[in-house]
Parts: structure tokens; sequence; C-alpha cells
């Protein structure tokens, strides 16, 4: 009688622990796995759409290549390559332009006659370089007064140390002494402005025909200086 109540509370003492596992199972069955203690959280599908939304701009963006570092370099060499030998060319020309030294004559040259203050009775040639190139303007100028058969005399004592070279715009001069060594007398009113080559044989090139300053006067000993390269230097004379 006594081993029958004992095996009847341990039946009921394990009956009632299958019933508690049971119901505790289905408790935990019944609940979603995002309430399980330490269960990750289910994405949000909202945010995932936002964060491919918003990389989308970006994707477009970089749709475009750009061309590469070193084309870029290779195109910036070429242009520069290309423009300094546009450049180094016009420099050469211009230079070899300059270097080619002819002789100064009326077709390359302005020549102009003109009446100064000091000193007296005399008058001013100026022949500037209206050419490309330099040119030189050897000796003194070949004058010839109106219908004169010979040129004037020049004053030798007017040589200067080297031959006068013209740039482009620049002038060389050369006085006239109208009373040399007497006193002006005799009327003139044009001017033939010749000019000597190298070898100083006679005149070379055009001449310049002139009208002469109103008034001007020349005598038998009118002379002429070298030519100089500063107005300074030729009224000396």
């Amino acid at each position: 009688m006594r081993n029958r109540r004992i095996r009847s509370a341990a039946t009921s003492t394990a009956t009632a622990a299958t019933v508690t596992a049971l119901v505790t199972a289905l408790a935990l069955t019944a609940c979603g796995p995002s309430d399980a203690v330490g269960a990750s959280p289910k994405p949000d599908s909202t945010a995932a759409a936002a964060s491919t939304s918003t990389d989308e701009p970006d994707t477009k963006a970089n749709d475009k290549q750009q061309p590469p570092a070193d084309q870029n370099a290779d195109d910036s060499a070429n242009n520069s390559t290309g423009n300094g030998s546009k450049k180094n060319a016009a420099t050469k020309t211009d230079a070899k332009s300059k270097s080619r030294t002819t002789t100064c004559t009326g077709s390359n040259t302005k020549v102009t006659v003109t009446e100064v203050t000091r000193p007296i009775n005399h008058l001013l040639v100026t022949a500037t370089n209206t050419g490309s190139g330099n040119c030189h303007a050897y000796y003194a100028p070949l004058l010839g007064f109106d219908d004169a058969q010979s040129v004037t005399q020049i004053n030798e004592d007017s040589r200067p140390q080297a031959v006068v070279t013209l740039a482009p715009g620049e002038s060389a001069y050369a006085s006239i002494a109208l009373g040399g060594d007497g006193s002006p007398d005799i009327a003139a009113y044009r001017l033939g402005v010749h000019f000597a080559g190298r070898d100083n044989q006679g005149s070379v090139g055009s001449a310049a025909n002139l009208t002469l300053p109103e008034g001007t006067m020349i005598s038998d000993s009118t002379s002429v200086s070298y030519w100089q390269s500063t107005m300074a230097d030729a009224l000396v004379w």
C-alpha cells in the first residue's frame, strides 16, 4: 500500500514536469524569431531602398569617362611644342630678316633735308631706314643741286671711325655747310641725294629728289659731311 502511494507521487511529479516543458516549448514556438533573446533585428526594407536610390546619382555621374592624366599631359606637351616651334620659326625669320644687310639707297630709306638754326648756313640731311633689314650708309651722300654737273665736295675731316649701319627705323645724318669757306650767294631750289656703294665707285640704287627749304643759298665751296650716326655729330661739320 505504501509502495503504490510513492509511485503515484512520482508519476504525478513527472507528469507535471512534462506538462511544464511542453507549455514552455509551445510558448517559444508562438513567438517570432525577432522576439527571441539575442536574435538579430530584421533589416528595414525602407532604409535599404533609400540607400539604393542615394547611390544611383553617383553611379550616373561616373558614367562619363575622363581622359587619362598622361594623355592630357601629352596633349599639353604637344600644344606647347607646337607653339614653341611656331615662336622659334618666327624668331628665326625675324633674325634672318634683320641679318640681311644691304646698302642704303633711296628705295629703302626716307630722305629729308631741313634747315637748322645752329650752326648758321647749314642744312641737315636725314636718311631713315624704311626696310625690313639693316642697311649700310657708306661714305657721304652724293649731292647734286639743281642742274649741277658734278657732286658737291665732301668734307674729308668728317669721316667717322666706322660705317654707319641702320637697323629698321634708325637714321643717319649728314650736314651741308652752305657757305663753306665763303658766303652763300647762289640760289638753289632742288637737291638730288645719291648713295655711295661699298667700293665708293659712284652712286648705287635710286636717288632721292628733294625740294630745298625756301631761300636756300649755296656757294662754290658748299660741302657735305660723311654720314653720322647722330645729329649732333653731323652738325659739328
